[in-house]
């Protein structure tokens, strides 16, 4: 792990507003798998022929299944150090949490300003009325997802070959640029346009440091990188600031 050096601390102190950039590496520390599990009849599917609107509208029974599967894994999993350590910085600065991730587990830790640049997974609506379903005891549809209308209801994520909300990554640049630092945590660096934002920071001289298991196609243009987990490394930086 690198060195909490002095120019970082001192950097890290002045700051007033600070964003959080991450990706599946952070949910994986809690315990959260991959598309591709090891087991389970899902193994049999890539997850492009599930996760796109052809494949809802075609089959929605087998993709509404697949998701209900993927909720009940991840509400069997808890927010992990890392996520409890960006919360608890709030206390110090101004947070605002990017997510490529759909699982809700930085809401759960109780990060106040998260924006989900692909979904969560536990909120749905219909496809003709708009009609919102995310109350938890909503997600329990058996068979065919339809809405009161007679619509069909899908999972609120982004879907293979859709593009964001509209204004959704232009708002998660304005935070972004508008920061003094900006981690980017857990995310492999190469699905776009989410991937770009370190580099967006950068170009406005916002300090990027980036947290990671393993270096990424990013680790070479970061003003910092820790090797690591989120779950090790974010509460250490908490400790030397506390």
């Amino acid at each position: 792990m690198t060195e909490l050096n002095p120019v970082f601390l001192d950097k890290l102190r002045a700051a007033k507003k600070i964003s959080f950039f991450t990706g599946a590496g952070m949910s994986a520390e809690s315990g959260i798998p991959t598309f591709r599990g090891e087991d389970g009849i899902w193994k049999k599917f890539r997850p492009e022929e599930l996760a796109n609107f052809k494949a809802f509208v075609r089959s929605p029974e087998m993709v509404w299944e697949w998701y209900q599967h993927r909720r009940r894994v991840i509400t069997e999993c808890a927010p992990n150090p890392g996520h409890l350590a960006i919360k608890d910085l709030e206390s110090k600065f101004s947070i605002t949490v990017i997510t490529q991730n759909i699982d809700n587990l930085h809401n759960r830790a109780g990060s106040s300003s998260v924006i989900e640049l692909h979904g969560n997974i536990l909120k749905n609506y219909c496809l003709t009325c708009k009609k919102r379903y995310d109350h938890p005891a909503e997600l329990h549809i058996e068979g065919t997802p339809r809405c009161t209308c007679g619509g069909l209801i899908r999972p609120d994520v982004v879907w293979f070959g859709e593009n964001l909300p509209e204004g959704l990554f232009e708002h998660a640049e304005e935070e972004v640029i508008s920061s003094d630092i900006l981690f980017s945590v857990g995310t492999s660096s190469v699905v776009y346009p989410a991937a770009s934002l370190p580099h967006t920071a950068l170009k406005k001289d916002v300090y990027v440091v980036e947290v990671n298991p393993v270096e990424t196609e990013f680790t070479e243009y970061a003003n910092l990188f820790f090797k690591g987990k989120a779950g090790v490394i974010l509460p250490l930086i908490i400790r030397a600031i506390s």
